[in-house]
């Protein structure tokens, strides 16, 4: 469906009048914090949007694979139990305290998973971080992300994946050669061993051998693949909804974590802000050659994190950060498209940064 093609469900934004417009959805890493692509996609799709097309790193690629590899009807509740799934359950009596306290404890979910994995995701290796010691076995990573291989089969169904007139494009980077290596479902059979290259955050998972190519998470890389969308000229105008989970815009730090948690921040986000600025020169330079090339609208939503969060947010699967990001994902999506309902339509991109 078109945007706007389907009345927009009671309590929704409009649809918008942006006939010949073909959706596409982006869909960046960040591991936890992916609980925001949850709440971001339950306000699109529960809108009546539906994406012609999905890129993702990382986690994106995994929301990308249950949102297809589902039917329309049970796509939501499967991203959902995914996350239920990773969900970390909270030591009751430990987080009463208000904000500002409980941030100096916001590493110690993180740190809980990273310790003992969490189940159907990853888990425990070895020798794994004992590899540096003398005398032990050579190892490449520190933990296992294989359980998360029989999750993705019980949540997918990867025939329909594959026949979906969805079209998946999904990333990871060859380790040796340092290029980006796309699977796509249009191209050849997205499995989960794809999506566990595509997950395989180096140190920390191991990278995935496909095809004699040695793979790991393309986040380093390309964590917002939005040159994936415009690589080839659409035949009618495009929309590209991008979902960062990380923010460019933040607060001054005043405090070691919060300065270690900005940088990390800013090295995600600013591989979006530099591809953004590409993509802008590149496409008011091809309506230049081309006066009659369609323009383009991308809206781009991020993360901006909340209160407690630290560097290691992306391993927060609390249950309480998980509810935080899936709201505020939702609440993002829905003001993005009012945003996108009164977009200007005649430039060669127009730009909707975050909020």
């Amino acid at each position: 469906m078109e945007p706007g093609a389907g009345p927009a469900q009671a309590g929704g934004p409009a649809p918008i009048p942006l006939a010949g417009f073909e959706l596409s959805l982006v869909l960046g890493g960040g591991n936890a914090l992916g609980a925001y692509h949850l709440g971001a996609c339950e306000a699109l799709l529960g809108a009546g949007w539906e994406p012609a097309r999905l890129v993702g790193t990382s986690i994106g690629a995994v929301t990308s694979a249950i949102l297809a590899g589902n039917p329309p009807e049970r796509r939501l509740a499967q991203l959902r139990a995914f996350w239920d799934r990773a969900c970390q359950p909270e030591v009751q009596g430990f987080w009463p305290f208000p904000g500002p306290l409980r941030a100096g404890f916001g590493t110690s979910p993180a740190l809980a998973a990273l310790a003992g994995g969490r189940p159907g995701l990853f888990g425990p290796r070895y020798p794994g971080l004992l590899s540096l010691l003398p005398g032990m076995p050579g190892d490449r990573a520190i933990r296992d992300h294989r359980p998360m291989a029989r999750t993705l089969r019980e949540l997918i169904d990867f025939d329909l994946l594959n026949s979906s007139e969805t079209r998946v494009s999904i990333v990871a980077v060859d380790m040796e050669a340092g290029e980006e290596v796309w699977f796509d479902n249009r191209e050849s059979r997205i499995t989960p061993e794809h999506l566990l290259a595509c997950t395989a955050l180096a140190p920390l998972f191991p990278p995935v051998e496909i095809d004699g190519r040695l793979l790991c998470d393309a986040g380093l890389a390309n964590n917002l693949p939005i040159d994936r969308i415009f690589r080839t000229p659409p035949g009618t105008r495009s929309l590209c909804i991008a979902i960062d989970l990380f923010s460019a815009r933040g607060g001054r730090p005043e405090t070691l974590g919060e300065t270690v948690t900005r940088v990390q921040d800013l090295g995600f986000a600013m591989q979006a802000r530099r591809a953004v600025a590409v993509l802008r020169r590149e496409l008011d330079l091809l309506q230049r050659l081309d006066p009659d090339r369609p323009g383009a609208i991308l809206a781009h939503l991020a993360y901006r994190g909340q209160e407690t969060d630290r560097a290691l947010k992306p391993f927060d699967f609390s249950a309480r950060s998980l509810r935080s990001r899936t709201a505020q994902g939702e609440a993002d999506m829905q003001a993005m498209l009012e945003r996108i309902f009164h977009a200007p339509q005649d430039d060669s991109l127009v730009y909707l940064g975050p909020a």
